[in-house]
C-alpha cells in the first residue's frame, strides 16, 4: 500500500479549495488535512507542533500575508516545506521569484484541474512540476524567446521585492550614490549595483528615475 501524500490547500476564495478538494478526492493516494484563507493563517497553522503536511498549495494572492511573505517567511526560518504556487498569474517572472524563494512547482489556475494530482505526487517525491502553460512560459524565456509578462500587476512586482531591496530602492530614489548606499547598508559596491540592477528587471523600469516612482507610488520616501 503506497504512503498518503497530506496536503494544506490556502487559498482565499473557498469555492476553489471546495473545487481542488474535490479533484483530490479522486486520488486514494492523496488526502487534504486543512485550509487556510489567508497567509497569516498558514504560517499559524505551520507553527503548529502537531501540524505538519507533505506538499502546501498555496496562493499568491492572500490577505493579510501573500503567498511571496509566507515563502520568505519558511525560507527565513529554515522551514523546508514543499510548496506548489497555485496561481492566476502566467508571467514568468513570478515563476522565477517563487521558485528562488523555495517552492516546487507552479500550477495556473486555469489548467489546476489537469495538473494539481501529477504536481502534488512529483512534488512530494521531491521533483518540480510546472502546468504545461508554464512550462512554455519558461521554455521560452530559456531559449531567449519573448516569454509572458505583461499580466503582472504593480502592486505584485512590489510585492515580490525582499526587505533589502525595498531599502536598497528608497535610498536610490533619494539619489544617493552607490558609494553612499554601500556605506549606510555596510554592503560592497558591487552588491549594491547587484541589487540596483535587479530592481530595474524586476520592476521592468529603465533607470533610476522609474525607481523612484516607485518609491514614491509605495510610501518608501
Amino acid at each position: 500500500m503506497k504512503k498518503k501524500i497530506f496536503v494544506h490547500v490556502a487559498d482565499d476564495h473557498k469555492i476553489l479549495i471546495e473545487g481542488i478538494i474535490a479533484v483530490i478526492k479522486t486520488d486514494e493516494n492523496i488526502e487534504i488535512i486543512d485550509f487556510s484563507l489567508t497567509g497569516q493563517a498558514v504560517i499559524e497553522w505551520f507553527n503548529e507542533k502537531e501540524n505538519r503536511a507533505d506538499v502546501l498549495i498555496l496562493d499568491i494572492t492572500m490577505p493579510i500575508l501573500d503567498g511571496f511573505e509566507v515563502l520568505r517567511y519558511f525560507q527565513e526560518k529554515g522551514i523546508a516545506q514543499k510548496v506548489i504556487v497555485l496561481s492566476s498569474y502566467d508571467d514568468v517572472r513570478i515563476v522565477q521569484e517563487v521558485l528562488s524563494l523555495g517552492a516546487s512547482g507552479y500550477i495556473s489556475k486555469n489548467n489546476a484541474g489537469a495538473h494539481i494530482v501529477h504536481a502534488i505526487k512529483a512534488v512530494a517525491n521531491g521533483e518540480q512540476y510546472f502546468s504545461s502553460d508554464i512550462q512554455k512560459e519558461l521554455l521560452k524565456s530559456i531559449s531567449g524567446q519573448k516569454a509572458r509578462t505583461g499580466d503582472m500587476p504593480q502592486d505584485l512586482l512590489f510585492d515580490s521585492l525582499t526587505e533589502r531591496e525595498k531599502n536598497v530602492l528608497r535610498l536610490v530614489s533619494k539619489e544617493l550614490s552607490t558609494s553612499e548606499i554601500a556605506e549606510k547598508m555596510n554592503i560592497s559596491h558591487h552588491t549594491v549595483e547587484s541589487y540596483r540592477k535587479k530592481l530595474l528587471r524586476k520592476l521592468n523600469v529603465k533607470n533610476s528615475v522609474g525607481l523612484a516612482i516607485y518609491a514614491v507610488k509605495y510610501n518608501l520616501v
